[in-house]
């Protein structure tokens, strides 16, 4: 491997509507980080390609995802498109024996996520899944103040995310009203928040959940029609953790006024507070009342700050976090906690909580 990390990203296109979450964070995460080069960005046109590669300054321009994955000069593959295909082009880059990032969600269904988690194992092929709100700097701070005993044994947790509903879209982004593409508020929004709850907590060994779609219809903006949709819009999670604390977490997309993302961790000793409008995105705020003190806003030490100076706030901000980590994880041949098994346990755990809802009863997790 060259003394760079070299990315290949599927995904990152420049489009004159406004370009997605790889041109708007992968891209400017990576451009931050002395340890990674963009070296080839891969569309699914040969003109798309070759504008996207030109102005991310990419060496290497593809509109063949089986090139890429081929071409020596990629050391790490990332996927940030559309949920429905990541499975097909994880598949690829672990075929062709090359480490993968896959943005969250891994897959449309738990299946996909195994088939992916399954062969990266087999084949010992590192892998890393878009959980950023694990390396967000709050989130890390916490957790080892919990870890250490500051506020005692935990003994309930309440998460709230709500989010801003979008009841108007075009064909492009249409695609996520349907349940079955796996990219709504439980999987994504829920996903993110859940896996960074259970960073600091632990993980769930029982759930009952209630899944629900409040708002049945949206308008597509290019037919000025109104379309059924089935994506779950209101979720209510409560369960058990494996310290034994109690949980309850409440996900929503609303159309007016969303209160963002909101948990409260209650211990024996103190209480923990992170607050921001999105988990994964950040930047989020933490509170803390040890000792018996008022909750009062910490500061974050620098040394959980791993994205440098100059990283772009917002989305790239987390992302660049993400990469740090994986880049020490390397350096240091360290296995990540932020792999494909995570992400398999994060799937599972979300399918649990659609059990439940559909039986009516408590999901026991092992």
């Amino acid at each position: 491997m060259a003394d760079k990390i070299r990315v290949g990203i599927v995904g990152a296109t420049v489009t004159q509507g406004g370009s997605g979450w790889g041109a708007n964070a992968h891209v400017p995460a990576l451009a931050s980080l002395p340890d990674y080069e963009l070296r080839a960005v891969c569309t699914a046109h040969e003109d798309t390609a070759r504008a996207s590669a030109e102005a991310f300054g990419a060496p290497l321009a593809f509109h063949d995802m089986d090139a890429m994955v081929a071409h020596p000069e990629v050391d790490l593959v990332a996927v940030v498109v559309k949920v429905p295909t990541h499975h097909e082009l994880v598949m690829k880059a672990l075929k062709a024996g090359k480490p993968v990032f896959c943005e969250w969600p891994l897959g449309r269904t738990v299946a996909e996520a195994e088939e992916m988690a399954n062969l990266a194992r087999e084949r010992s092929i590192r892998t890393i899944v878009g959980l950023q709100a694990r390396s967000d700097p709050a989130f890390r701070y916490a957790r080892d103040l919990i870890s250490t005993g500051q506020i005692g044994d935990v003994l309930a947790v309440n998460m709230s995310m709500i989010g801003q509903a979008s009841l108007e879209r075009g064909a492009g982004r249409f695609w996520q009203g349907d349940r079955a593409n796996g990219a709504n508020p439980l999987t994504i929004q829920g996903g993110h928040g859940i896996d960074a709850l259970c960073s600091l907590v632990g993980e769930f060994t029982e759930v009952s959940g209630r899944v629900s779609t409040q708002i049945r219809e949206w308008r597509n903006t290019d037919t000025g029609e109104m379309q059924t949709v089935d994506a779950p819009d209101a979720i209510s999670v409560a369960g058990r953790v494996e310290s034994g604390a109690e949980v309850a977490v409440q996900i929503a997309t609303v159309p007016v006024s969303p209160s963002g993302t909101r948990l409260e961790i209650f211990g024996r000793d103190g209480t923990i507070l992170l607050t921001s409008g999105s988990s994964n995105v950040g930047p989020n705020r933490i509170f803390t009342a040890l000792a018996g003190g008022a909750l009062a806003e910490a500061t974050i030490p620098a040394e959980y700050h791993l994205a440098p100076e100059g990283t772009p706030a917002g989305a790239p901000r987390n992302v660049a976090h993400a990469y740090a980590r994986i880049a020490d994880a390397w350096r240091e041949d360290a296995p990540l906690e932020v792999d494909f098994e995570l992400g398999l346990r994060r799937h599972r755990l979300l399918a649990a909580i659609e059990q439940s809802s559909d039986e009516g009863r408590v999901i026991p997790l092992t």
